[in-house]
């Protein structure tokens, strides 16, 4: 049976709007992307199927590009579609941390951090540096390691946060292994980081390390 003829109720996009985005399943917010199914399977049992071949919607959307292709009801207009409204929910995060003081929504900057680090395959080293009010002035990705490490250069992030006029800096690395636990190595390159920027009066306020589930702040951990 095609969507059509489903019940009004039941259609994922008239669901979405007579009752919000949030009472849908993952399943039916896939449907609404990709909006038509094949002859023998409707939009939402490509969703369902898609969330049960790998595992959960987080892993389909951070799968590689040809796993999801290969995937019945997917052509590359819908695979398209959908990791541009992945990038829209990173935007959106990003401007709505732009406009409020950082320090008071740990959460959102965890949110943020999260979206932006989580997919990585290889450990990268980033920072949102603040103007004296705790607003951000701009998220960057500073270097890019491996699988298991990344080289920090504590003199061109000092370089970095001078060019911005940055008072103070979070800084956040991803661990690929999935594990957000800090090692004594993440603790170190805090420290000196932290040494080197209370030079040029610039405090670091946290540091935090993101897992597959979870994303840990050092200052949290009373280690800043």
């Amino acid at each position: 049976m095609s969507i059509k003829d489903w019940p009004t109720d039941d259609r994922p996009r008239e669901k979405l709007l007579q009752r919000g985005a949030e009472f849908l399943s993952d399943a039916e917010l896939l449907a609404v992307f990709l909006r038509t199914g094949t002859i023998n399977k409707s939009a939402v049992d490509i969703g369902r199927d898609l969330v049960s071949s790998f595992g959960s919607l987080r892993q389909l959307l951070d799968a590689p590009p040809a796993a999801v292709l290969a995937q019945e009801g997917i052509g590359n207009a819908k695979y398209a579609l959908l990791m541009a409204s992945l990038e829209l929910g990173r935007r959106h995060l990003a401007q709505s941390l732009a406009e409020k003081e950082l320090l008071t929504n740990p959460q959102m900057v965890k949110n943020f951090l999260r979206a932006k680090l989580r997919h990585q395959t290889h450990e990268v080293f980033a920072a949102l540096f603040l103007d004296n009010q705790n607003r951000l002035l701009s998220f960057e990705t500073l270097f890019t390691g491996t699988l298991d490490s990344c080289t920090v250069h504590v003199r061109e992030v000092v370089k970095r946060a001078l060019a911005l006029h940055a008072a103070s800096i979070i800084f956040a690395h991803n661990h690929p292994s999935g594990y957000a636990e800090p090692s004594a190595a993440d603790k170190q390159i805090t420290e000196r980081l932290k040494a080197a920027l209370a030079l040029v009066d610039i405090r670091v306020l946290d540091h935090f390390v993101v897992g597959n589930s979870e994303v840990v702040s050092l200052a949290e951990r009373g280690w800043i």
